[in-house]
């Protein structure tokens, strides 16, 4: 119980407001006051869910589906010895540790979709949880750009990236207010889960709402319909958006919604999500928005809106100026001598879907759906490192083996429950085996990275940002 969690009067006032009538003010503070349930998603490029489920069984742990997530689920389980962000199957990429409604922007975007998204923005992506339940729904394919405005949180977003095996992102760090000039039409999808006051977040940081103000409300809510504009004309036509936050006040929800459309007219359509799992009608608003109070499903409170783009609409005019762009795509013969080395070393093909390209002595795989954005706009980071090229070749990297590896490969090598242990702490490590050059190296049948023999010892190659130092599985 957060006996202490910090609910202003003000608040709370507003808050009896908007309530609907089937939903009280005690319900309100009592589900407030509740922790949350702990809830997981699987990472399906990494396994599929009826395995998962198996392998949760054997561990003891009791997963309950969420509705609304056909990989969401709550989980039970005994943490006391190991936390689940510490545990191999987290570490290997096999799950994502998310608030269960904040999986239901996602599965609006892709309900009812038609063909596949080929380009897709993620607008507020940091520190991960829907950019990486997008890219496992796009299946690795396309390309997917996960905008993040906050520098400091890029490098944790691209950690979870690396460690779920994504290799369709490209990362930007840019005020999201600039996508729709730099940009316009360019995507076939985008979500923007918005900065926002957080006021849905209590039974997760009881001290969320301490400096709540409505002025503060107010103040966000402009900058929401700046994004939620430029949003709209990053969108191609028939394009679908997503908007979500997770607070309650109309003004960050309903209001922005209804200012695109007193802004585009007819351009905008909202699109209901009544039936975007049983029973969502209880969240459900005259326009078709989720509005989720905390006590309706149990969760965060969370807002979620799906608007389609119906006709295109002006857009601001800007002057780009890029600088020359440091790589350069490598020409057949180079890129079939890469696949040609990668398979002999490791028995790994690259995908066809992809361009090779080169920057100094790196050699970078990026999804060819990518490629007609380059001239348009700068990144951070682009696809998937594989490797280093020197005077004998080439040094294969991490993402080579979480990307596109198997752990079936014949230069791969299974360690045990302690070896493991020291991989992920960033230790080398000893299976009493030997060999030459690079080794897929595996735990419990997953890939957790690429090392290097040296004799009988393996290098570990596994990037800093994913390395453990304490209370591991």
């Amino acid at each position: 119980m957060h006996s202490t969690v910090a609910l202003p009067e003000e608040f709370l006032a507003t808050i009896a407001e908007i309530l609907p009538s089937t939903l009280n003010l005690n319900d309100f503070i009592a589900a407030c006051q509740r922790p949350l349930r702990k809830s997981i998603r699987v990472n399906t490029l990494k396994i599929s869910v009826a395995d998962f489920q198996t392998r949760a069984a054997d561990k003891g742990w009791y997963l309950e589906p969420i509705p609304w997530c056909e990989s969401g689920f709550w989980i039970t389980a005994d943490e006391e010895q190991v936390p689940l962000g510490n545990t191999a199957e987290h570490m290997a990429g096999l799950f994502y540790i998310q608030e269960a409604s904040s999986m239901m922007p996602v599965s609006a975007l892709f309900m009812q979709s038609g063909a596949p998204f080929e380009h897709v923005l993620d607008m507020a992506a940091a520190p991960g949880s829907k950019t990486t339940q997008i890219a496992a729904l796009m299946d690795n394919q396309g390309v997917l750009i996960a905008n993040e405005y906050s520098a400091s949180r890029v490098k944790i977003l691209h950690a979870n990236i690396e460690r779920c095996g994504i290799r369709n992102s490209a990362l930007t760090n840019f005020d999201g207010q600039i996508f729709g000039g730099w940009l316009p039409e360019q995507f076939d999808a985008v979500l923007l889960d918005a900065p926002c006051s957080g006021e849905g977040t209590v039974r997760k940081d009881p001290d969320a709402m301490k400096n709540w103000s409505k002025a503060s409300v107010m103040s966000i809510a402009q900058t929401q319909k700046s994004l939620i504009e430029s949003a709209f004309q990053a969108l191609k036509v028939g394009g679908v958006l997503v908007y979500s936050t997770c607070t309650l006040s109309r003004e960050e929800n309903q209001d922005v919604c209804w200012h695109l459309k007193h802004t585009y007219g007819d351009a905008v359509t909202f699109t209901r999500l009544d039936q975007l799992f049983p029973s969502a009608e209880q969240a459900i608003t005259e326009e078709g928005f989720l509005h989720i109070f905390p006590q309706v499903y149990d969760c965060e409170g969370f807002f979620v809106a799906k608007i389609t783009k119906q006709a295109s609409v002006e857009t601001p005019a800007v002057k780009k100026r890029l600088g020359k762009f440091p790589f350069a795509k490598v020409g057949p013969a180079q890129r079939l001598e890469i696949e040609q080395q990668l398979y002999h070393a490791l028995n790994i093909r690259l995908p066809e879907d992809s361009h090779v390209w080169s920057r100094d002595n790196d050699i970078w795989l990026f999804p060819s759906a990518l490629e007609p954005l380059l001239s348009e706009l700068r990144f951070s980071r682009m696809g998937i490192k594989i490797a280093e090229q020197h005077k004998r070749g080439y040094r294969w990297q991490h993402q080579v083996a979480t990307t596109l590896a198997t752990g079936q490969e014949p230069q791969s090598v299974e360690l045990d429950k302690a070896q493991a242990r020291e991989w992920f702490m960033g230790r080398d490590v000893r299976p009493n085996l030997s060999g030459q050059g690079e080794v897929i190296v595996c735990y419990q049948g997953d890939v957790i990275g690429l090392g290097k023999w040296v004799g009988n010892r393996i290098k570990n190659g596994l990037p800093r940002d994913l390395v453990r130092d304490k209370n591991l599985f």
